[in-house]
This record gives C-alpha cells, sequence and structure tokens, in this order.
C-alpha cells in the first residue's frame, strides 16, 4: 500500500481525494495544510508520495531536495488552464508532473510508479542517478528528432502525458522550446528549429534527450585544490579565458563559499553576488537561460562571469541544490562552465542528519558532483604537495571524474631540480598519478595580471605560464592551442567598474 501526502490548494485538494478514494494500493495518509506541515509529517515518515501544486505557498528547490532525500517522491499536478504551472514545478526541481483531472487511476498508476527508490535516488523508474533530463531546451528552440512534445509512456493521453523522468545523457526525456517565456508553451509539441541568434552561435540545437547530448549541452569543468593551493583561481579563470579563446562559450562561475575572488581577479565590481542571485532565483523555481544571462554578462567576447560570495558570511545563500540547478541551466547557456570550488571536501555529518540544515561545503560537494571533467590543482613545495597528495585521497571518496592534476609554480628551488621530474615522481608513488600537467612559477606576467585586472592571454600572451594554460584548453577541446600569442576572438578584457 503507498502512502499519499497532499499538499493542495482548494481547487484541487477534494478532487484528488475524491479521484485516489478507492483505488486499490493507494491510501491518503494526510492532507497537509502547508508546507510545514508537509515537510514535518515527511521527516516523521507518514508517507511515501506527495502530491503537490504550484500553488503551494513556498515551496522551493531545497524543500523538493529535502523530501527526495527523506525517501519521499514527489508528483506534482498542473492546472490545466494554466500551461505555466507545469514549468513552474518543474523549475523546482519535480520530475514526474501530471495534469491535476486525470482520472483516479492514472493518479494512482502515476503515484505508484513515483514511490522513491530505496537508495534514495529518486523515482522508480527514474533515469540514471535518478535525475531527470532538464526539459528545456536552448532559447532560441529545438526541435526533437523524431517527434516532439510529451514522452508517449506517460499514456495520460492528449498533449498532456506524463512528463516521465529521462534521465542523464543518453536517456528519453523530451526538450520543449520555451525557455524564459518564448517561442510555444511548455505543454505543446516544439516548431522546426529556428536560427539561434549569434549571442548562441556556438549551439548545435540538439534535443536534450537525443542520444547525442554533448552537442545541444555545455559540460562543466571544476577547478579544485586543498587548501593553501596556489593559483586555483588563477588557473581557473586563465583556463576559461583560453576556452574562449578557442571559440568556445564559457561561463567562469565562483563557487567558493570561504574567500571567493574572481571578481577582484577581473576587476569586477562585485558588490551583489550574482551567484547567490541565481541560487535564489533556482531555489525558487524562477530561473531560466534568459535570466542567467542577465545575471552573468560577458566580459569579454565569449567569456561569462558569475560573480561569488564578497564575504564567507553569506554562504547560505548557495545550497548545494540550488547551484545543481545553476550548474544545469548554465549548460544551456555555454559550452564550457568552469566552476571555481572551495578547498573544504568535508561533508558535516552532525548536520547531514538534518536534511533541512544548510551546510557550508555543499556548493562545493555540488560543484563536483556536477562536474564533467575535473582539474585539482597543487602547490611545487613539500606541504603544498602533501596537501595535495591528501586531498586526491579525500576525492577518491566523492563521485567524481579522474582528475587532472595541475602542478602550480613550477621551481627547482623547494624541490630540487628538475622539478618536473622530482615533483611527477613524488605524485606517482604517493598518488598514483601519471601525468600531471605543470605551470611554471612566473610571477612577472602573473603580478601584471593582477595588477591590471585581465587574464594572461590579453597582457602576457607569450608569458610561460600563459602557454601552458593554453595547452591545458586545448587538451580539454581537443583544438591545438595558438602559436601566436594572440587570442582567436577580437577585443580585450573589458573592465567593469
Amino acid at each position: 500500500m503507498t502512502t499519499v501526502l497532499t499538499a493542495l490548494g482548494s481547487r484541487w485538494d477534494g478532487l484528488v481525494v475524491a479521484a485516489l478514494d478507492g483505488q486499490s494500493g493507494v491510501t491518503i495518509a494526510r492532507r497537509c495544510a502547508d508546507l510545514a506541515d508537509l515537510l514535518a509529517t515527511a521527516a516523521a515518515g507518514l508517507g511515501q508520495v506527495a502530491l503537490v501544486d504550484a500553488d503551494l505557498r513556498g515551496l522551493s528547490l531545497s524543500d523538493i531536495a529535502t523530501l527526495e532525500a527523506q525517501g519521499v517522491g514527489i508528483v506534482g499536478l498542473a492546472d490545466p488552464a494554466d500551461e505555466l504551472t507545469e514549468r513552474r514545478l518543474r523549475q523546482r526541481g519535480i520530475r514526474v508532473v501530471i495534469r491535476a483531472d486525470v482520472d483516479g487511476a492514472t493518479l494512482a498508476a502515476t503515484v505508484e510508479a513515483s514511490v522513491a527508490a530505496p537508495d534514495g535516488a529518486g523515482p522508480v523508474g527514474a533515469g540514471p542517478n535518478g535525475w531527470a533530463a532538464v526539459d528545456e531546451a536552448p532559447p532560441w528552440g529545438v526541435a526533437t528528432p523524431g517527434g516532439s512534445g510529451p514522452d508517449a509512456s506517460g499514456a495520460l493521453g492528449g498533449d498532456y502525458s506524463v512528463r516521465s523522468a529521462g534521465g542523464a545523457p543518453g536517456g528519453s526525456a523530451t526538450a520543449w522550446a520555451g525557455w524564459g517565456n518564448q517561442g510555444p508553451d511548455p505543454f505543446r509539441p516544439a516548431p522546426a528549429a529556428s536560427t539561434p541568434p549569434s549571442e548562441y552561435a556556438g549551439w548545435s540545437g540538439t534535443d536534450l534527450g537525443s542520444p547525442e547530448p554533448a552537442a545541444a549541452r555545455g559540460r562543466v569543468i571544476a577547478v579544485w585544490g586543498p587548501i593553501g593551493s596556489p593559483g586555483r583561481t588563477t588557473v581557473a579563470v586563465n583556463l576559461a579565458a583560453e576556452l574562449a579563446a578557442l571559440g568556445r562559450s564559457v561561463l567562469i562561475v565562483d563557487a567558493d563559499t570561504y574567500g571567493g575572488c574572481v571578481a577582484q581577479a577581473l576587476a569586477v565590481l562585485d558588490e551583489a553576488p550574482a551567484v547567490a542571485a541565481a541560487a535564489r532565483s533556482a531555489d525558487q523555481g524562477t530561473l531560466d537561460v534568459m535570466a542567467l544571462a542577465r545575471l552573468a554578462p560577458e566580459v569579454s567576447p565569449g567569456l561569462r562571469l558569475l560573480t561569488g560570495i564578497p564575504t564567507a558570511a553569506r554562504w547560505p545563500e548557495v545550497r548545494g541544490p540550488a547551484l545543481t540547478r545553476v550548474l544545469d541551466v548554465a549548460r544551456l547557456l555555454v559550452q564550457d562552465v568552469v566552476v571555481d570550488c572551495g578547498f573544504c571536501l568535508e561533508d558535516d555529518e552532525e548536520l547531514s542528519y538534518d536534511t533541512i540544515a544548510p551546510r557550508r561545503n555543499q556548493a562545493t560537494l555540488a560543484a563536483l558532483d556536477a562536474a564533467d571533467e575535473l582539474i585539482a590543482v597543487g602547490g611545487c613545495d613539500p606541504v603544498s604537495l602533501q596537501r595535495l597528495v591528501r586531498g586526491l585521497q579525500e576525492l577518491g571518496s566523492l563521485r567524481t571524474p579522474e582528475p587532472i592534476v595541475v602542478v602550480n609554480r613550477v621551481r627547482s628551488g623547494p624541490v630540487g631540480h628538475p622539478a618536473e621530474r622530482e615533483v611527477a615522481a613524488a605524485l606517482a608513488r604517493f598518488a598514483g598519478v601519471a601525468q600531471p600537467l605543470f605551470v611554471p612559477d612566473d610571477p612577472a606576467a602573473l603580478d601584471r595580471a593582477m595588477l591590471e585586472g585581465r587574464v594572461l592571454a590579453d597582457c602576457a600572451p607569450t608569458a610561460p605560464s600563459r602557454r601552458a594554460l593554453s595547452a591545458i584548453a586545448a587538451r580539454l577541446t581537443g583544438v591545438a592551442p595558438s602559436t601566436t600569442g594572440e587570442r582567436s576572438r577580437s577585443g580585450r578584457l573589458r573592465r567593469r567598474r
């Protein structure tokens, strides 16, 4: 018997309860009056599935994540007279959304299919890792290969079929046009693809649920380093600039909740932290591609910046589920999302028992979990190398890609000559790293870049450190780096003062 909690407005509460009354295998455990009642009842373990609608006051992405962490499946009920309710529910992280006036048998079947898996990975039948593909498309609109619109497996009839979880890359979820209140509504098939604006010229328009999602969704490149790792932000900023110089659209996200400084490194005012605004918008279910584009303006051709929090005390504003959503939307905006992560990987176990409480390192852990590529940055001295080795061991306990190890400020003084050979031998022996990459110590070029608030490609294009970072970007893209020392896109970094 599947126990159900309802948290619905007056319009649908009675109708839904009546529709489920008498259905075998389903019983109403509690009709919750508000969000607080729903969260408390779910925490008490009294329900397996929650039915909610878009009118539930205060419902956020974090609340949905809390319910899922407690093993409660969630079904959203969309008002058939208001086509935007489905979008609002989906942007809050609800994976299964159906029409609110379906018959009782269909509703009961959907509820039973939405019981969370025993491992908490999401609804039974969801895609890999329990996550559904984002039901959005690049903002100019795309057409689904072989047809568009609702998933045929929903079987509710008409254009309001169940939009079931489709999964991560390789899933079968359908993408709709209409991001940012543009294009057709999300309840109907998308039209043929239109020509993307020049801002998105690098996109192919491939459907998110197609067998080749990488052509349509950007990738997340997390740049992480242990405490004291010199130059993590420098590597992240210049790596993003080098990717942009190779002709790719790039967004750099400052997700360091301890000491974010990407904005200062690029001479950008950071009084209003954009990452906090984006996370807040994602939590409320209002973040779309256009909204993210407004929060992350271009600081140079092809390079956007989402500024971080100016003081460490504001870390609760960047919660893990919200940042995950921000990165999902960012994949639709640009081809490469470079995330400057905080150093700490500790998951506060005392707080983890209280799933509602925010945790200090959630942002870093969420970014690493979402990463397609991971750059691990360490320094070239005994202390930094020891921290890097231990940090790589900590990374081994997390679900992350195989890290690309970058040793920064390489010089012979602290480790002996030749430095590259000595460092490579130490990392191979103690961390099993086969081929670390090296960025030479280049204080003159980096001091000039910091003084001018610019990237190395603009102020020191022939510097050894710039050439090393350019080679790393080329490795990530498979494109040969420029040997002329000039950027492939015209224009220098524009200061925003």
